[in-house]
C-alpha cells in the first residue's frame, strides 16, 4: 500500500507551501503519477483524499496524470517508451514492481546497450499547483 506513503508525502510537500502562502486552501492539483511506479490509480486518489483531509488542506480539484516511461541510451542516444518493448507480463511486473529491475530485462533496442537512463515516468511528483 505505498500509494498512502505517496499520498502522504504529496501532502506534507503542499502543506509546506500552503502554511508560507499563508493559506491551506488550493484550487486545483496537479499530480503526475510515473508508468514505473506501478501506482493502483484508485486507491491513491482515496488516499490522497484522505491525507489532504487529515493535515486539513482544501482542495477543490484534482487530476492524475499518466506519466508514460521512456528511456534513453547512454551509448548512442536512441530514446524509446516501455510500450514499445516486446516484454513478458512476469518482466513488465518485475518492472512495475521494482523499476530498477529494468535494468536486468531492458537494453537499448538500436544498439543493444545496457546503459540507459530512465528519462520519464518514475515516480510521482507535483505537476501544477494552482492558488
Amino acid at each position: 500500500m505505498h500509494e498512502w506513503a505517496l499520498a502522504e508525502a504529496i501532502t506534507v510537500a503542499l502543506l509546506k507551501q500552503s502554511e508560507l502562502r499563508g493559506s491551506k486552501s488550493i484550487k486545483r492539483l496537479v499530480v503526475g503519477l510515473g508508468e514505473l511506479q506501478a501506482i493502483d490509480r484508485e486507491i491513491f486518489e482515496f488516499a490522497l483524499s484522505e491525507v489532504l483531509k487529515l493535515y486539513g488542506l482544501e482542495v477543490r480539484e484534482y487530476a492524475l496524470l499518466s506519466e508514460e516511461a521512456e528511456f534513453e541510451c547512454g551509448a548512442c542516444g536512441h530514446s524509446w517508451k516501455l510500450r514499445e518493448l516486446e516484454l513478458s507480463d512476469e518482466v513488465r511486473e518485475a518492472i512495475h514492481f521494482l523499476p530498477e529491475a529494468a535494468y536486468s530485462y531492458v537494453k537499448c533496442p538500436r544498439c543493444g546497450s545496457r546503459d540507459f537512463s530512465v528519462v520519464r515516468g518514475r515516480g510521482v511528483s507535483i505537476v501544477g499547483v494552482e492558488y
